[in-house]
């Protein structure tokens, strides 16, 4: 069960490295949607040619990236969970993506299954009510040029994970000496491309009633409207802790549990995918569709990271001692303006999600009540992150359409709200925030050391070199595999400047540094490895 609990965390990890590239594409696709849309920029401005045809090409170039996303997650998941060779299993991934596929169009063709025979015309004919002969014809699409199953984000994680195995199998195989040549890493790629046709046939043959189970999840969803999204809202903040919220958001992102729709013949599945699709084709997507997707996305963040979380922040430093303040200070502001800026909110959640459970389960109900307060008041902004960069790029700039206003009239309402609540439960509870802790404690986190000093302790907080089986990050966490969790010194690591450590497995420990915490896991590596 704990070796289930680890690959589940590694699968979260590995799924960040699509997910940066996908807020960014986002960012992108935003700014082009709104410098093309005369609203916002004037008649004259959309008249000159050669800034439309810039910004033009932009949009094709960010459409392109979310219309292969599987393929992406494909990548993602094999490179990330692979133990080591990992150029060699993101090759296998893309070898067994387009296998699957083939599988699945070969399995179809033997059916008679054909963008010919699911046509519109056809399967009315074949005495279908229109409504379902959509329905049908939505479940199929063309990947990479191959006519498949819309599996969507789903069907590449699934790759992903296959050729994650096979790699990890067959990559240090030894042939004997006349076939040598095609052991070890070689063979990875020739297994995948053997084994995953035909799972591509077997696919073919579940995934009828995979896509109609994920479908009834998505209709429960929408049956009960406000309430699924406060569940959903609700649990992702509750879930940030253990670092599975990235799972959870991707589902609802990319999968028919966050919406369905249909443009030019072309299904387009999942929350993010639908508000993306509404920006690079205007008018294509109703606003009525657009929102119910948007309830799943950036809106329902906004008045809590713009908001809310400085103001806890504001909390925290005026109920630190008198003589803490000034450290207190350096870091509620940075996580703070994280918060703000980018929607990047694990430096100030950890500050209190493990010292006060109260406040933590406080914050996770406020953000689910935020997300049903932007739901009913029809608000339409989406991406992902949920901060000022989000808000004024597909709110402000998105139009009047977007009622971005609400956002600000809540988050009015958000920042006083936190800043009472949070003082008033620090204060009657005693909570430890930081600047409140012991004065041992206190002085031991004063003055985290620096430079090469830190890296030295940071690694004598995870139980030495000898201790430490590997270290990567996500956006604010430093993530190692230990051998030994014993030997793990939380004090050490607070030391050097950590916000938080969390044991998430047997093996796998979660220090918490924040949006510089790349820099320290590049200092950590080179210290391990002898470069520093």
């Amino acid at each position: 069960m704990m070796k289930l609990g680890s690959k589940i965390h590694d699968l979260g990890k590995a799924l960040m490295t699509p997910i940066s590239v996908i807020a960014a594409a986002g960012i992108f696709l935003g700014l082009a949607a709104a410098l093309q849309n005369p609203a916002v920029t004037g008649e004259s401005f959309a008249q000159i040619k050669s800034l439309q045809l810039i910004i033009g090409f932009i949009r094709q170039v960010s459409g392109a990236l979310f219309a292969n996303l599987p393929l992406f997650f494909a990548v993602a998941t094999a490179m990330g969970l692979a133990n080591a060779e990992k150029a060699t299993a993101a090759f296998a991934a893309v070898i067994g993506f387009v296998g699957l596929h083939v599988g699945v169009n070969y399995s179809l063709l033997v059916q008679n299954i054909t963008p010919e025979t699911i046509t519109i015309a056809k399967l009315t004919a074949k005495g279908m009510t229109e409504s379902d002969a959509m329905i049908y014809a939505a479940e199929f699409t063309k990947t990479l040029g191959i006519f498949t199953y819309n599996m969507s984000v789903l069907g590449g994680v699934l790759v992903g994970l296959i050729t994650m195995w096979l790699h990890n199998r067959f990559y240090t195989i030894v042939l004997p000496t006349a076939i040598a040549f095609f052991g070890g890493r070689r063979l990875v790629p020739i297994v995948t491309i053997l084994v995953l046709p035909i799972v591509g046939v077997l696919m073919s043959l579940i995934w009828p009633t995979v896509a109609q189970g994920i479908q009834w999840i998505g209709e429960l969803i929408g049956r009960t409207g406000e309430m699924g999204t406060f569940i959903y809202a609700t649990s992702e903040r509750l879930l940030i802790p253990t670092g599975l919220h990235h799972i959870i958001n991707e589902t609802v992102r990319f999968t028919p549990i966050g919406g369905v729709t249909t443009v030019d013949n072309q299904t387009i599945v999942g929350a993010l995918n639908i508000f993306n699709a509404s920006l690079s084709d205007p008018g294509a997507i109703s606003d009525s569709v657009t929102q119910q997707a948007t309830r799943f996305l950036a809106q329902g963040k906004i008045p809590v990271m713009m908001f809310g979380l400085p103001a806890a922040a504001l909390a925290m430093y005026h109920c630190a001692r008198p003589e803490h303040k000034g450290r207190v200070k350096a870091l509620m502001l940075a996580g703070a303006l994280a918060s703000f800026t980018t929607g990047i909110t694990e430096p100030l959640e950890f500050c209190f999600i493990f010292v006060s459970p109260l406040l933590y389960v406080m914050h996770a109900v406020l953000t689910g009540l935020s997300f049903v307060l932007m739901q009913m008041l029809h608000v339409m902004i989406g991406n992902v992150q949920g901060g000022a960069i989000d808000f004024l790029i597909f709110g402000v700039l998105g139009g009047a359409k977007t009622h971005w206003w609400y956002s600000l009239f809540l988050g009015i309402i958000y920042a006083p709200l936190y800043y009472f609540s949070f003082r008033w439960v620090i204060l009657r509870m005693q909570i430890k925030t930081p600047g409140r802790e012991d004065e041992n404690d206190a002085d031991e986190r004063a003055a985290p050391a620096q430079g090469n000093e830190k890296t030295k302790n940071i690694i004598v907080g995870l139980g030495g070199e000898g201790n430490i089986s590997q270290v990567d990050c996500c956006f604010t966490r430093l993530r190692v595999k230990v051998k030994d969790m014993a030997q793990v010194q939380d004090d050490t690591l607070l030391k050097t400047g950590a916000m938080g450590v969390k044991r998430v497995t047997e093996n796998d420990v979660h220090v918490i540094y924040g949006p510089q915490v790349e820099q320290v896991a590049n200092l950590v590596k080179a210290q391990l490895s002898g470069i520093a």
